[in-house]
């Protein structure tokens, strides 16, 4: 939920309320090309220029290795959805793939991937293209991935991965991190413990302007949703990762910080498989 120190959008008035997907993309799209500049100043170096960071709690895929470790990437091909200024899609790069690309829904975020390539020497293709109608033919990738990228701001989760699914070859792989469905039931003080919303609500956040329109829309699944939404796409799970507050980061990220992080989780990581034809 927008509570990021970049947010652009102070003024606006928050509700709890469906909204559709093509109300979503229009406000995040604005949203985030609004936010990119703050938001890479904020949070870049945490994130790393070529470093792949599945969460705020700071799991990194080279320790992770939710991907299958060198083993499943080397020679494979790379998809990286919501890739914001490409930072794991480069870290992706180095790791001996066959090739990489991202793609994210705001212009100003794919110009700050650009930036960083610039100063890394590393560039990873990147397009412009919205997460429910992804520009690649059928299993055209080996792996696709997604560190809080896209699926937090759909409201039909299960369209979304069978979309990913699609692109993804037999024996593929599948893994994303999204905010975890419990988080929802508190507010975005970190250290705040008491439970507000009920889990069950499905109603998405949103926060409207002065007459009413979307501004920003961050939407609720439940940890069922999910996993029917892995299910419904012809995913086989193979783990659910919470992971823990590690001891030593004091590092505070919107909702999310060592107070709230070492009694209830904050990210769920969800791997999946596409079964072998």
């Amino acid at each position: 939920m927008s509570d990021d120190p970049a947010d652009p959008a102070d003024h606006v008035l928050p509700a709890r309320r469906a909204a559709g997907g093509a109300e979503s993309v229009r406000a995040n799209r604005a949203w985030w090309d609004g936010a990119a500049d703050d938001y890479q100043a904020e949070h870049g170096a945490f994130l790393r220029d070529a470093g792949f960071v599945w969460c705020p709690e700071g799991l990194d895929e080279a320790d992770a290795r939710l991907l299958g470790g060198p083993e499943r990437l080397r020679g494979a091909r790379v998809l990286e959805v919501g890739c914001g200024a490409a930072q794991c899609a480069r870290w992706l790069a180095g790791q001996g793939v066959a090739g990489v690309v991202g793609v994210d829904l705001s212009r100003r975020q794919l110009q700050h991937a650009r930036r960083i390539d610039e100063e890394t020497g590393v560039r990873v293709p990147t397009a412009l293209a919205d997460a429910r109608r992804l520009p690649f033919a059928d299993a055209a990738f080996d792996v696709v991935c997604s560190a809080f990228g896209a699926l937090p701001f759909l409201p039909d989760a299960a369209a979304a991965l069978a979309e990913w699914a699609r692109v993804l070859r037999p024996g593929g792989r599948l893994a994303f991190s999204v905010t975890h469905p419990v988080r929802w039931c508190f507010p975005d003080d970190p250290e705040n413990l008491t439970a507000e919303t009920s889990y069950f609500d499905r109603r998405a956040y949103v926060e409207e302007d002065e007459a009413g329109r979307a501004v920003y829309v961050e939407s609720h699944h439940t940890v069922g949703d999910w996993v029917r939404a892995v299910a419904g796409a012809g995913l086989v799970l193979r783990d659910l990762v919470e992971p823990e507050w590690p001891d030593g980061l004091d590092r505070v990220w919107g909702g999310w910080g060592p107070v709230r992080g070492g009694v209830v989780p904050g990210t769920a990581i969800f791997v999946a498989d596409r079964p072998a034809a």
